[in-house]
């Protein structure tokens, strides 16, 4: 299902979240897919069966696969150390994965986009704000609502496993909040995900309704002795708080929005399909021990024949 209408002629430039598809696979799939050295390859499978059945169906000439390396030293980590400071360092046999789902798109003639100081929503973010001038359309290909700040005009948001898409008008029924609202409403309500509190005493019931009122947290904060006034549970110790935490919400919006002044890792305004590399792309599929269908669904969507001379594989695809 979509909201997002009819998209007319403008080309599009997809934007795919790539750890996110990464982490669901290792996380969904059993652990009895290893590569030749007997590393697990389970996250690679999965990786490589969603970006395969996202280029068959859509075919896309504009393409960029976002990675995230920054998971402890991205600039948001300078402005708050403890961000994601919740999270388990990723173990060698999931980085080792990263590593491979990187190299298949990379043989398969897909930009990808990675970065020690941004994240892959900044490297999205910024692709986006490249390419508009130019005529383009995002499809950004994720479930994370984070990334729905970025949502204009036509652009698309898709949850390709849900099959869902939406566009900036879908963005309030979804979330309680326009999408150019999304990153004062996580300042407020705080991302347990990334380790950002929020502030204290606001959800998300009571954040939605400062921001339809208000508009903006920088309106908020400046007229926060009118909080006490609303038709709101607990108004006046929101307004207590708000007064309180004036600059952590300050420095939680710092975190929650995306920055769109990311390096990247192509000329033009949009990224372009390449020219796949058929020797690497052999070899990653003979050391990652793919099976046959998958060795030729992978040649088909770069564009290559058959590979006839490929050695069956134990695994069925």
């Amino acid at each position: 299902m979509t909201d997002a209408g009819a998209a007319g002629a403008r080309p599009a430039l997809h934007l795919v979240d790539a750890s996110l598809y990464v982490f669901r696979a290792w996380h969904a799939l059993p652990d009895e897919f290893h590569d030749t050295h007997g590393w697990p390859t389970n996250a690679v499978h999965g990786f490589a069966r969603f970006l395969l059945d996202l280029l068959e169906r859509e075919r896309p000439a504009h393409i960029a696969i976002a990675f995230d390396e920054a998971l402890d030293s991205c600039f948001r980590h300078r402005i708050y150390p403890a961000y994601k400071a919740n999270r388990e360092p990723a173990p060698e046999a999931l980085r080792r994965q990263f590593a491979h789902c990187k190299a298949l798109c990379t043989a398969l003639g897909l930009t990808v986009l990675a970065d020690r100081e941004y994240e892959a929503d900044d490297l999205i973010g910024s692709a986006l704000q490249r390419a508009r001038p130019a005529g383009y359309r995002g499809v950004i290909v994720s479930a994370d609502k984070d990334l729905s700040q970025l949502l204009v005009g036509q652009d698309e948001q898709w949850d390709y496993a849900r099959g869902l898409r939406w566009s900036a008008a879908g963005v309030k029924a979804r979330h309680g909040v326009h999408a150019h609202q999304i990153a004062d409403y996580l300042a407020l309500t705080g991302d347990a995900v990334d380790n950002i509190p929020g502030v204290g005493g606001v959800g998300a019931k009571t954040a939605a309704v400062l921001l339809a009122h208000f508009g903006t947290l920088d309106a908020l904060l400046q007229r926060v002795d009118e909080v006490a006034f609303l038709r709101l549970r607990g108004a006046a110790q929101v307004a207590v708080r708000l007064r309180e935490q004036r600059e952590l919400a300050l420095l939680w919006r710092q975190l929650t929005t995306i920055a769109c002044d990311a390096p990247l890792a192509y000329e033009g305004p949009a990224a372009l399909r390449t020219e796949p590399d058929a020797e690497m792309l052999d070899a990653l599929a003979q050391a990652l021990r793919f099976g046959p269908l998958t060795r030729r669904r992978l040649r088909a969507a770069a564009g290559l024949e058959a590979d006839h001379d490929a050695q069956p594989s134990s695994l069925p695809a």
